[in-house]
C-alpha cells in the first residue's frame, strides 16, 4: 500500500504526524520569523563571498572582461569549427572591444557591483538549500524523497545557465554587437557600464531561463500541465523559443541557433520529466 496522504502544514512548519510530539505546529508569525532567519542568512552569506570577490579583483575582472579580448576561447573554437567547415569568410576578427569609463566614481561602482552579482552567483546553491530547507516540512513524505534531487538539479541547471551566456551568449553578443558599424566613420567606444550591465543581466537571465525543466515538473505535480499537452503545442513552442532567442541574441542565424538548440532541448527533457511524473502518479493511484 502506498502511504497515506496527510494534511499539509504551512510552509516551514512541522509536519503534525512527527514522532516527536514536541514539534508542534507553528503559527504564522513563527512561520514569519523563520523566513526573516533565513532570508538574514542568505543576505550574510551572499555579502561575505561578494567581500571575498571583492578582494580578488584583478582576477575576478579578468574573467568577467575576457570575452571583450580578441582571442577568448570561445572565438577561438568558433574559428575553428569555421574553418573545418570551409567558411573561412565568416571567421571572427582578432581584435579587442574597447571599454571606456566617462564617470568619476563609475569604476569603483562597477566593482561593487559586479562583488554583488558574483557573491550572489556563487550563493546561489546556499540559497537554494535555505528556501528548500524552508518549505521542506511542508511537503509529504513521499515528496521529500524527491527534494534532495530536486535542490541538486536546480543548482547545476542555473549554473549551466550562467556557464551558457559566459563561454556562449554574451561573447558572441559582446563580438557582433560591439564590433558592428553603420559607417566606417562611426568607431566604436563601448561604455564599461553598458559592458558590466549587460553581462550581469544577461547571466542572471540565462541562469533563471534554465529552471524551465523544474517548473515544468513543478507544474505537473500541481496539475496545471501534463506531458501530452507539451508535445501537442511543440510547434508553437519551437517558434516562441526562436522569438525569444532572436529577441536577446544579435541577429544572425548562428547566433539565433546557438540560443535556439538549448532552450528547446530544456523544452524537450521538460516533455519527458512531465511524462515520467504522470506514470509515477498512475502508479500510485493502482497501488491506491
Amino acid at each position: 500500500m502506498s502511504e497515506e496522504r496527510l494534511p499539509r502544514n504551512a510552509v516551514g512548519g512541522n509536519v503534525s504526524t512527527n514522532t516527536d510530539d514536541a514539534q508542534s505546529e507553528m503559527s504564522f508569525w513563527d512561520h514569519l520569523d523563520e523566513l526573516r532567519r533565513v532570508l538574514m542568512r542568505i543576505i550574510l552569506v551572499t555579502v561575505v563571498i561578494a567581500l571575498g570577490v571583492f578582494m580578488f579583483k584583478d582576477e575576478v575582472f579578468a574573467a568577467v572582461l575576457a570575452p571583450s579580448q580578441g582571442d577568448f576561447l570561445t572565438y577561438r573554437w568558433i574559428n575553428h569549427l569555421l574553418v573545418l567547415l570551409g567558411w573561412d569568410s565568416m571567421l571572427i576578427p582578432d581584435t579587442d572591444i574597447t571599454l571606456i569609463n566617462t564617470q568619476l566614481a563609475a569604476q569603483f561602482m562597477t566593482h561593487i557591483t559586479v562583488s554583488m552579482t558574483i557573491g550572489l552567483l556563487f550563493a546561489a546553491p546556499y540559497v537554494v538549500y535555505e528556501l528548500f530547507g524552508f518549505v521542506k516540512p511542508a511537503l509529504y513524505e513521499n515528496e521529500r524523497r524527491y527534494s534532495n534531487r530536486i535542490m541538486v538539479a536546480v543548482i547545476a541547471l542555473f549554473f549551466l545557465g550562467v556557464a551558457m551566456n559566459y563561454f556562449v551568449i554574451f561573447p558572441v553578443s559582446v563580438k557582433f554587437l560591439g564590433t558592428y558599424q553603420v559607417h566606417e566613420g562611426v568607431v566604436n567606444t563601448i561604455a564599461l557600464s553598458s559592458y558590466i550591465s549587460t553581462f550581469t543581466t544577461l547571466s542572471l537571465m540565462m541562469g533563471l531561463v534554465f529552471e524551465i525543466p523544474v517548473l515544468a515538473y513543478f507544474l505537473a505535480s500541481a496539475g496545471m500541465i501534463s506531458g501530452s499537452t507539451l508535445a501537442k503545442y511543440r510547434r508553437h513552442a519551437f517558434v516562441i523559443i526562436m522569438v525569444v532567442s532572436a529577441f536577446i541574441t544579435p541577429p544572425d542565424a548562428f547566433t539565433l541557433a546557438l540560443m535556439t538548440v538549448p532552450l528547446y532541448a530544456l523544452y524537450e527533457v521538460s516533455i519527458m520529466i512531465a511524462r515520467r511524473f504522470e506514470k509515477r502518479e498512475e502508479k500510485l493511484a493502482q497501488q491506491d
